[in-house]
């Protein structure tokens, strides 16, 4: 209500906003810090779902609906962040916005499109603003449609196995209590943050009003885009940084066509613990080395992870498959 998506305002009516609206600071900091935790919380369901094969037959549908809500917060969030208007929402527009230009032949127009001009200007930020408003009613659209689904064809469990009815736990009272022990952990964690650290997950260039004519000397994203800004900027190809970027992020949606074991849990797989959890911390270094300097040495390690991150969705898991089914029929 006292935001003014204006590029001459923005700035000063979210200080507005923090310094003289009464309590403006809580709702902002619950905002923003909500933000990233509820990230941290998908980064969890999405790991725990890799894991356990949740993504195979019948959940594939299960699966598409959630990476397709993953991709919306991914939209959603980054819109979020320009609005402040701060130098690193100005630069991180610029940036990420410039993707489009390695489509051919029409990206440029693509670019003054979406800008609503040559460059980043009034009509920009009003699009962002609205779209920003807007996105979050399509995800919880698609989130109620998710759990539809959930419950056509039920959870999956540790085993990855078929159940029949005496074999199942009644959701209540042993997963509401479970639930609500997770939902009061995560709620003590986020008001520490809010109310102690509230910045801490916040970069300080984005308290200096936009500027298009001095650029940062180190431009990063929030810290939920920081492994595939940590790839990106491993390849020195513009055009094939961006395409190998999508594809680290797009390359969760074939999951179901790669993986056809007949294994539906990493449990009964020793191999594929050891590259899972070699994935998930190539992906945490990865958002580490996002963090950082480009350096000579940031570069070649992020070269290494980024080829792992590929290679373990589309080589390790198709080749353990055939392993462990050669495995099963001797």
């Amino acid at each position: 209500m006292f935001y003014t998506p204006h590029i001459l305002y923005a700035f000063q009516s979210v200080e507005h906003i923090m310094r003289d609206i009464e309590y403006g600071w809580l709702i902002r900091y619950l905002h923003a810090n909500g933000a990233s935790f509820f990230f941290l919380i998908v980064y969890l369901h999405i790991g725990r779902g890799l894991y356990y094969n949740s993504y195979n037959y019948p959940r594939n549908l299960l699966w598409f609906s959630g990476i397709v809500i993953y991709f919306l917060m991914m939209a959603t969030a980054f819109l979020g962040y320009v609005l402040p208007w701060g130098q690193m929402s100005y630069w991180a527009a610029t940036v990420i916005t410039n993707f489009l230009t390695v489509i051919p032949l029409v990206g440029k127009l693509i670019v003054y499109w979406v800008w609503g001009g040559y460059s980043i200007n009034n009509a920009t930020l009003n699009r962002f603003y609205t779209l920003h408003y807007l996105l979050p009613f399509v995800i919880a659209v698609l989130v109620a449609y998710h759990l539809y689904i959930l419950h056509q064809t039920s959870s999956n469990n540790a085993l990855g196995i078929k159940t029949i009815k005496m074999d199942k736990v009644n959701f209540y009272p042993y997963y509401t209590t479970k639930d609500l022990f997770g939902l009061v952990v995560f709620l003590i964690l986020y008001l520490i943050f809010v109310f102690f650290y509230p910045e801490i997950l916040s970069h300080s260039d984005n308290y200096i009003n936009a500027n298009p004519l001095v650029t940062p000397t180190h431009i990063v994203p929030e810290w939920y885009f920081l492994p595939f800004y940590g790839l990106l900027r491993s390849i020195s190809d513009k055009t094939y940084g961006i395409i190998m970027m999508f594809m680290a992020i797009f390359c969760f949606i074939l999951l179901p066509y790669l993986d056809k074991s007949y294994l539906k849990s990493n449990v009964f797989k020793p191999l594929n613990r050891i590259f899972y959890w070699l994935f998930v911390l190539n992906f945490i270094f990865l958002g580490y080395l996002g963090s950082q300097m480009p350096t000579e040495i940031n570069i070649i390690l992020g070269l290494i992870a980024s080829h792992y991150h590929l290679l373990y969705v589309f080589y390790i898991i198709p080749v353990l498959n055939i392993f462990y089914r050669k495995h099963l029929i001797n």
